[in-house]
């Protein structure tokens, strides 16, 4: 596929045959033009060449479209999105964010399914004191968004214990090894005046790592972006690394999923790596379609550094430049297959070995709700978020516990939050007070709650056709009412996105909805509990009046199979005719 020609100098050459973006890319100066330029012009919003390096920096343009007035400017605000590897955030950078989201937001902090905080409602005028502020509070946003390597994913309980430590250092040097050079010089020139003392300082090993950048096929050509070059990735790129059997993390959405084997004293030993997973997709368009990732195989611990930042240029070079909706690595591998990316993974890019993928025990959904030991002294407790908006009485009362109690903040892909670093003296205090807040038991959730998620939608993302989250707690309550009305005790993995790009990761659910019009989605059926196991779309346009009507036979015909299986088993298990035929009894 065409890619980049960079000259000898670094400087980039022509891009044959490259989309109008990736020569955009190319002309930024690493992501600085004509961003700067616009950046303090006096209008309120930036014109679409400067938001789409806008991307790169952790922001996206949007419009309020509840206050859309015909014949008026529209609402211009800007989203912005934190990189948190392992969804990690210091009590000092919480309290920065929390009152920013106040005085120039929208009042509220938002958890994202990739572990990490959004901001709100910030207007153009005030975005460089936002993020110039996060920066000052050791936080970043750099690279959240756009064609590059977006926060790295990694269990978020705290513990102690096992290959929970070494996971998170993992996650953290992954983050630190695939964060750009020269942009990282424009990210602090734009947003704090060129204060160097702010750049991101990796640990010995990353730093060794990060000077191989310049060798062989991982090169770019770019001196100034050696892992990059001046046009970055095809499009976003997205890691995850867990334990042997944690699947909190959703590891097989992923570009790359890295689980990770250590001893029983825990020191890391090597890694099982999976490629090619990714969500997004879009309507009418049967090129583009959601996929779970290939193994590749396992690596010595000692290697596993070279052997991600050596797929990323993989992907780098032979990724689809021309067509946007077809750049995704998954699509690469699907058309040329895991066996002739492992070729030529081998072939120019990773000198060391890799292996069969070692056997890992079956996956599970952990969410870590509820008290749990963190270390000797030391407990977390995780608070069920739905939809991870934090407003009013909460975000307020949980301001006053942080701060209070200096306690560290970790986001699960669940979307919920953990308080962490407690003091065994401190336990019951805490537990007063959480209870005054809504969480007297954090752990008992509704039914479908615990781990049902959805996407923002409307009225600020500009890819919404429909709603999710301000109607998904009456959707599942609805579904809630129609179980006990049927006598189902069983919990459902319910997703809802308002488009089809997959932020909820609905195609991973039993019961998937994907908006397809004004209060219409797409029926999405047979994931998995566990997250292992693609759905498969059964109604096109499904008018969500009709949800319960819809799924009533299918509910009825599980519990008539005692309901031993899972929902999205049982799906699976009775075959697309038998469903497709009590869908159409509804």
């Amino acid at each position: 596929m065409p890619g980049v020609s960079v000259s000898a100098d670094g400087s980039a050459g022509s891009i044959r045959g490259a989309s109008k973006f990736e020569q955009l890319k190319d002309g930024s100066g690493h992501l600085r033009e004509p961003l700067l330029s616009e950046l303090d012009n006096g209008q309120p919003n930036f014109s679409e060449g400067a938001v789409q390096i806008l991307k790169f920096h952790g922001s996206y343009q949007q419009d309020n479209r509840d206050n859309r007035q015909k014949g008026r400017d529209k609402d211009w605000q800007m989203m912005l999105r934190l990189r948190s590897p392992g969804g990690r955030v210091p009590a000092d950078l919480y309290l920065a964010l929390d009152e920013l989201a106040d005085r120039l937001g929208n009042g509220t902090l938002r958890t994202t399914t990739r572990q990490a905080f959004q901001l709100h409602g910030v207007r153009k005028e005030n975005l460089k004191e936002v993020i110039g502020t996060i920066v000052r509070h050791l936080g970043s946003t750099l690279a959240a968004c756009g064609d590059i390597n977006r926060n790295v994913m990694a269990p978020a309980a705290p513990y102690a214990k096992g290959a929970y430590p070494a996971a998170r250092r993992l996650a953290d040097d992954l983050a630190d090894l695939l964060t750009p050079e020269a942009a990282q010089g424009s990210y602090l020139d734009l947003w704090v005046d060129g204060d160097l003392s702010y750049r991101i300082k990796p640990s010995s090993q990353v730093r060794t790592v990060k000077q191989r950048q310049h060798e062989g096929g991982v090169y770019s050509g770019d001196p100034q972006e050696p892992l990059y070059g001046s046009t970055y990735l095809p499009r976003k790129f997205k890691v995850a690394v867990t334990v042997p059997g944690d699947n909190s993390v959703d590891l097989l959405t992923q570009d790359i999923g890295i689980v990770l084997f250590c001893n029983p004293q825990g020191r890391p030993q090597g890694c099982n790596v999976y490629v090619g997973g990714g969500m997004g997709r879009t309507h009418n368009k049967e090129e583009t379609f959601a996929r779970t990732a290939d193994g590749l195989g396992y690596v010595a611990f000692e290697h596993v550094l070279d052997l991600v930042q050596a797929i990323l240029a993989l992907q780098r070079d032979h990724g689809d430049r021309e067509q946007r909706r077809h750049a995704r690595m998954k699509y690469l591998i699907h058309d040329r297959g895991v066996a002739w990316f492992r070729q030529e993974l081998c072939e120019r890019y990773f000198s060391h070995p890799l292996q069969t993928l070692r056997p890992e025990p079956r996956r599970k959904l952990e969410d870590y709700l509820g008290w749990h030991r963190q270390s000797e002294g030391l407990w977390f407790v995780g608070l069920p978020l739905l939809c991870g908006r934090l407003s009013g009485e909460r975000k307020q009362g949980l301001r006053r516990l942080v701060d209070t109690y200096k306690l560290e903040v970790r986001l699960t892909p669940n979307q919920d939050l953990l308080l962490c670093n407690i003091g065994t003296a401190q336990r019951a205090g805490l537990r007063q007070e959480l209870a005054a807040l809504g969480w007297e038991n954090p752990e008992q959730t509704s039914l479908l709650s615990r781990h049902g998620i959805a996407c923002p939608a409307l009225p600020l993302c500009g890819l919404a056709v429909t709603e999710a989250e301000r109607i998904f707690p009456e959707v599942l309550e609805r579904l809630e009412d129609q179980l006990n009305q049927l006598a189902i005790s069983k919990p459902i993995l319910v997703r809802m996105t308002g488009c089809p790009n997959g932020c909820a990761r609905p195609y991973m659910a039993e019961i998937g909805l994907v908006g397809s019009g004004v209060n219409q989605y797409q029926l999405w059926l047979g994931g998995s509990a566990q997250l292992s196991r693609l759905a498969e779309p059964y109604l096109d346009k499904m008018p969500l009046d009709t949800l319960e009507k819809t799924l009533e036979p299918l509910l009825l015909a599980w519990r008539e199979t005692g309901m031993r299986r899972g929902f999205g088993d049982f799906v699976v298990n009775s075959g697309r005719d038998e469903v497709e035929r009590l869908l159409a009894h509804a």
